[in-house]
């Protein structure tokens, strides 16, 4: 059974007869009358009474009636769902993001992406870099910030922008680091620290750039939420690396390394160069169609992608 038959059927019970409906349908009167009988074979059973001057619905004809309108509305509404999701006028898109993000403001970004595009749905999760390749790898998400630990992704995924991000050092108020306003990298062996959450990406970058250095670092308190981090700083607990725009934020000092300066790598990254996903493809062309604003953000610049 085809659409079109059922289609050629409506016609019929709406004209009155296979003239009037062939000529509503565009085709000659032979071929709707060939498309009829190929669904009556099908049904195993005549649809319409032939044997007076009007073409009369049969009892098989009757019953099939409604189910043949209904499948057509449905037809009609899978082409309506499917052209909005097209147009953008519907549909939903995931994207991902290391919760310490600061080359690029997403909640504004959202925000302009969401007045061009109302009628689709964004679903933004923060989690560590291994749990937003593993979402991206596995299509929970259509796009991701990520602080690889690496230089190169990993297979699979696609660099659509990338940012180098500085990394500062916060202390509370009135720590003497904070007048002095810079150190060397190797003077903070005493220093307490306030570490992030194994995994993210901020922690690999600080955990990698002391490991270049020897630097053995004395963790007094680590933790999950970039707020908590800050506080702790605040209230003297220790010292941590933070990218410079959340130091500013929170009002702290902070205190630029020295030898080496220290930094991350951010990219935003997808599996593929174009996302099938209609709403993905717009989010990505509005993400990248802003990223050279980010060279004037103290979070960091945006650099060539791949």
């Amino acid at each position: 059974m085809e659409l079109r038959q059922l289609r050629h059927f409506l016609a019929v019970v709406t004209e009155g007869g296979f003239t009037a409906a062939a000529r509503a349908e565009l085709i000659v009167q032979s071929a709707l009358s060939t498309s009829i009988r190929n669904l009556e074979r099908e049904l195993g059973a005549d649809l319409f009474d032939r044997t007076g001057r009007r073409v009369v619905l049969t009892e098989a004809g009757r019953a099939l009636l409604p189910q043949a309108r209904a499948l057509l509305a449905g037809a009609q509404a899978a082409r309506d769902a499917v052209s909005a999701v097209s147009q953008l006028a519907a549909g939903r898109v995931a994207v991902g993001t290391i919760q310490t993000l600061t080359c690029v403001d997403l909640p504004a970004e959202l925000a302009g992406f969401h007045r061009c595009f109302p009628g689709v749905q964004v679903s933004v999760r923060d989690a560590t870099v291994a749990e937003l390749t593993e979402a991206l790898r596995a299509g929970e998400l259509d796009l991701a910030y990520l602080a690889p630990d690496a230089r190169e992704l990993p297979e699979g995924l696609t660099a659509h922008a990338v940012w180098q991000e500085e990394l500062v050092l916060i202390t509370a108020p009135g720590h003497p680091l904070a007048e002095a306003g810079r150190t060397l990298l190797k003077d903070l062996a005493e220093e307490p620290f306030v570490d992030f959450r194994a995994g993210t990406g901020l922690e690999t970058a600080v955990r990698r750039l002391a490991a270049h250095c020897g630097l053995e670092r004395r963790i007094t308190c680590d933790v999950t939420q970039v707020g908590l981090l800050v506080d702790l700083v605040r209230a003297g607990i220790g010292v941590a690396f933070v990218p410079r725009l959340i130091g500013e934020r929170a009002g702290l000092p902070c205190v630029r390394i020295r030898q080496p300066e220290p930094g991350r790598t951010v990219v935003l990254a997808g599996r593929a160069p174009r996302p099938r996903n209609p709403a993905a493809a717009a989010l990505l062309a509005h993400l990248t169609g802003a990223a050279p604003a980010a060279a004037g953000r103290p979070g960091g610049r945006p650099l060539p992608a791949g």
